[in-house]
């Protein structure tokens, strides 16, 4: 899979329409966040694991820079799957998911201009 591919799987409308079946992080965030602590100790085990999924997506020879890149993914993921699906304006929703999208694959294909030999 590649980090392009990631981000369309995640930011798309079919996702947003389906929160039960998508993304838990995008649905219940603010539900785990007061939580008890084996929950949110589950949830820091799963955040992890998915930045590192996400850091291994990302081509660059410096393990700390793929890792904040993959956080500043994962978080971009989340909260607009979030702000996508609190809108009550349809065109203002898929605005969200294009307009990140575009710009986390944006940066994705700067990094790796950046970090060529």
């Amino acid at each position: 899979m590649s980090l392009a591919k990631l981000i369309d799987d995640y930011l798309n409308e079919t996702h947003r329409d389906n929160p039960g079946s998508g993304c838990a992080f995008s649905a219940l965030a603010p539900e785990i966040a007061r939580s008890d602590k084996r929950t949110r100790s589950l949830t820091s085990e799963q955040v992890r694991s998915d930045i590192q999924l996400i850091a291994g997506l990302i081509p660059d020879n410096e393990p700390h820079a793929a890792r904040a890149q993959a956080i500043l993914t994962f978080s971009a993921l989340v909260g607009a799957m979030s702000l996508a699906r609190a809108v009550s304006d349809e065109a203002l929703s898929r605005e969200i998911l294009k307009t990140v999208a575009e710009l986390l694959k944006n940066l994705a294909s700067t990094q790796r201009v950046v970090n060529s030999p």
